[in-house]
């Protein structure tokens, strides 16, 4: 892949908004193009900047002339896998190594591909957390490029002495009893739960069925419920 200069109006760096984590203050994506995971349900594909996550993927050099100051929880790649298979291992290192020069900041690092993302651990800042996105417990080859989400869950409880969160979103329909033992067994510090917000028609649960996810979670973790979820649970902020 050749690394090319791009440069937008806004920078690299953006405030959080929309349907972004909330606990998250920025969001920063040195690198765009098209992400190899190539899933679905992705928001980037009818966002305003799709344009810019088009083509091959490319270093955005501009990311590494600007400071990121202090005191923030950026989330680094919140519209591209920066882990995603064949993306170069160089552009990774120096990503983490910029990031590393900026302590004072909590650094969200979230990936489907969590073997890939375990080898650099040594690179990573000391304020982090690491997280994956798991819609379900079965393998989902017709909705994402991705590995499968029961592998992602493996390779995330890798990481030892690192808080680390799960993502489930898009929920997808799911085995109740399989999903949560892989969940547990990955210890995470808490889980965020939402829905499709595009109409990708997924195979989505039922709302009882959800209830009952959220419910069995709180037994041991902290569970953050997105808004969107209240399309399929239309009552779930008066019952949470």
């Amino acid at each position: 892949m050749e690394i090319q200069k791009q440069y937008d109006k806004r920078g690299v760096m953006n405030r959080t908004k929309g349907q972004m984590y909330s606990w998250c203050s920025h969001t920063v994506n040195p690198i765009r193009g098209q992400c190899p995971s190539m899933c679905r349900y992705c928001y980037v594909k009818t966002s305003r900047v799709k344009n810019l996550y088009q083509g091959a993927p490319h270093l955005i050099e501009s990311f590494f002339e600007k400071g990121l100051g202090k005191g923030k929880t950026i989330f680094v790649g919140s519209c591209f896998d920066l882990f995603a298979k064949g993306i170069e291992s160089r552009w990774i290192e120096n990503i983490l190594i910029h990031c590393k020069k900026y302590p004072e900041n909590i650094y969200l690092f979230q990936s489907k591909n969590t073997q890939n993302m375990y080898r650099y651990e040594p690179y990573f800042p000391s304020k982090i957390v690491v997280g994956t996105t798991a819609e379900t417990d079965v393998p989902i080859p017709m909705i994402s490029k991705a590995p499968s989400p029961i592998a992602r869950l493996v390779w995330l409880k890798q990481f030892a002495s690192i808080d680390k969160m799960i993502s489930i979103e898009p929920v997808i329909e799911f085995n109740l009893r399989i999903f949560l033992h892989n969940i547990k067994s990955v210890k995470p510090n808490f889980v965020s739960i939402g829905a499709d917000s595009k109409n990708h028609h997924l195979p989505e649960p039922p709302s009882e069925k959800i209830k009952e996810l959220i419910q069995e979670l709180r037994k041991f973790t902290e569970v953050k419920i997105k808004h969107n979820l209240k399309r399929l649970c239309p009552d779930i902020f008066m019952t949470s």
